[in-house]
């Protein structure tokens, strides 16, 4: 039973059983219920609310529409006390409306939806007729929506299908039109042809007559072979009697040349005596360096990478990298990253670069070595700024190329003899760089070696 805002007894005073909706709200009336709801809310205590609509009280009606729109018309439907409440909030606010729906006869300038959802709250006699006029209302409402909008689209469809079959035209048109110059097309083609087919037969013809000739050249180029085969027979008798008149001939040279050779010797022995003293005059010295000492080798009592690799030195001691870097010229070249990685991967690259570099750079100073560090220049995401320290050559590899093949290119530009030190774990550098005659060493090696720098 639905109670007034005077908490008298319902309206149906006769004891009738109290209206009910056969049919849900239609979505427009609800829409507007909830409207009313979330306006109202903000006029009421906490304590006045339904325990499930506390948690929405500090909301704006907006967002208590948004939030708790089911909420709230579950609250309003099941609580009759807080539709009562609701109820009051609604005479206060539109007075003129409530009067009217609880007198039986709701104003007709009204939105039918406006008075459906006020009907719904105050529950006068017959709201359930005021709600499902309202539902009908909206509903002929929709379908007149629905029906105008069938109407344009329609139209649409109409224009859209007056189009096509104008565009449907001109293409056919248009294609007719391509269809009558791709016959005419064809028949030049055809005619084409039938040229070509004439002009195949022609060359196959001359073809016949080519071959014809052909055979005939080599029938005579076979009679001119055996007839020049005839010739040469005749040539190889003549030279054979050339050879024998040759050979006499020369009897009769050697029979002459003891006077030639007298001649000779004469002349060498004048101009032996002319460069005498020209060397005489021009007080020259003898000579000091001869074409075997242009030759780069390993002369006794030189150490060489194999004598050093010969002792009894272990792989990982470091005074064995000692006695490398005392060769004379030796060049030691240094796979970078590999050494840094195996020696500290947790600092980031450019830390690695530089506490690497600055290590070589005392090592070359207190052995004098030439030293080369090869870094991957594949790693880098930009230009590196770095200034190399002193005596040590610093190399970044080119886009394409790896380190281990710039440092295979650095070792093969090096002369043949000349002691050469890679410094590298990796395998594939080691096996490489000691086939052309470099000593490979462990990267743990140097790292040993630069502890003690």
């Amino acid at each position: 039973m639905v109670e007034h805002a005077s908490g008298a007894e319902p309206a149906d005073s006769a004891g009738d059983v109290a209206e009910v909706l056969d049919r849900p709200l239609p979505e427009g009336v609800r829409h507007k219920v909830v409207a009313l709801v979330s306006d109202a809310f903000g006029g009421l205590t906490v304590a006045e609310l339904p325990t499930q609509l506390r948690q929405y009280a500090r909301f704006t009606p907006t967002r208590r529409a948004k939030f708790a729109g089911n909420a709230m018309a579950a609250a309003l439907e099941g609580d009759p006390v807080f539709r009562q409440r609701i109820g009051e909030r609604l005479r206060e606010a539109q007075p003129e409306l409530a009067r009217a729906l609880e007198s039986g006869a709701p104003p007709a300038a009204a939105d039918p939806a406006d008075v459906a959802a006020a009907a719904y709250v105050l529950r006068p006699v017959g709201w359930v007729k005021l709600v499902a006029a309202a539902g009908e209302e909206a509903l002929r409402a929709d379908a007149e929506r629905a029906d105008e909008v069938a109407q344009r689209e329609l139209e649409r469809l109409r224009g859209e299908l007056a189009q096509a079959r104008e565009h449907t035209k001109t293409e056919t048109e248009r294609l007719r039109t391509e269809l009558e110059a791709a016959r005419k097309e064809a028949d030049v083609l055809h005619r084409k042809l039938r040229s070509a087919l004439s002009d195949v037969k022609r060359g196959e013809a001359a073809l016949r007559r080519t071959n014809a000739e052909t055979e005939a050249l080599r029938t005579e180029a076979a009679a001119q072979v055996a007839a020049a085969e005839s010739e040469a027979r005749r040539l190889r008798t003549r030279l054979g009697e050339a050879e024998a008149a040759v050979e006499s001939s020369r009897r009769a040279v050697r029979e002459g040349r003891s006077m030639e050779d007298m001649r000779v010797r004469l002349l060498l022995d004048t101009v032996l005596d002319a460069a005498q003293g020209l060397r005489r005059e021009l007080a020259l010295p003898p000579a000091s360096v001869h074409p075997a000492d242009t030759v780069e080798a390993v002369e006794p009592g030189r150490m060489s990478p194999k004598d050093i690799a010969a002792r009894a030195l272990s792989e990982t001691d470091p005074a064995l990298l000692d006695q490398l870097l005392e060769l004379p010229q030796c060049h030691l070249v240094v796979d970078g990253y590999n050494v840094t990685k195996t020696g500290y991967p947790q600092m980031p690259l450019d830390k690695q670069r530089l506490r690497l570099l600055g290590g070589l750079s005392m090592l070359a100073a207190q052995t004098g070595a030439e030293v080369t560090c090869v870094f991957d220049g594949a790693e880098l995401v930009a230009p590196v700024l770095l200034a190399p320290p002193r005596g040590v050559r610093v190399l970044f590899s080119k886009p394409g190329v790896t380190a281990d093949e710039l440092i295979r290119q650095l070792v093969r530009a090096e002369p043949p003899g000349r002691p050469v030190v890679v410094a590298s774990t990796d395998r594939e550098v080691a096996d490489g760089v000691a086939k052309v005659g470099a000593r490979p060493v462990a990267s743990a090696l140097l790292l040993k070696r630069l502890s003690r720098v």
